[in-house]
């Protein structure tokens, strides 16, 4: 069940939230979790026989845990906008992602320029990590 100030804060909703709760925060940085259930509709197709999460979808679990962090950072939260992916860098991929696992993504500010945030993130499962990655959002106005 994904809690409410997840729900309060990004835009994203199933199939495509792939958060679920908030552990900690700090003033500079958030980490939150998601359970990853056997019957996630990609596992059919990625791939048949060995299910892994597509790298990609770890991509977003770091970038939604970026946004959630945007509205805490950000003067006055999101606010009418919405937080989206403007770069992505040294994306690094060290272990896999099964059904079954529970992953645990945090998520730092580097910094702050206007309407931007400059971010990392490690995602583990069971303290090994999965992924990292730096990334920045920037804020656009909801249409």
């Amino acid at each position: 069940m994904v809690s409410a100030i997840i729900l309060e804060r990004i835009p994203q909703r199933a199939p495509f939230l792939y958060i679920e709760e908030m552990i900690d925060q700090t003033e500079n940085s958030v980490t939150t979790k998601k359970f990853i259930s056997p019957d996630e509709d990609f596992f059919r197709g990625h791939f048949p026989g060995n299910p892994v999460m597509p790298g990609v979808l770890l991509c977003e679990a770091a970038f939604q845990s970026g946004a959630l962090l945007m509205s805490f950072v950000i003067d006055g939260g999101l606010d009418g906008k919405t937080a989206v992916v403007s770069r992505i860098q040294n994306a690094k991929f060290k272990n896999l992602v099964r059904p079954g696992d529970t992953i645990e993504i945090n998520c730092s500010l580097v910094e702050q320029i206007s309407n931007a945030a400059y971010m990392k993130a490690k995602i583990t499962v069971a303290g090994k990590t999965a992924l990292t990655i730096d990334f920045a959002c920037t804020l656009v106005d909801k249409q």
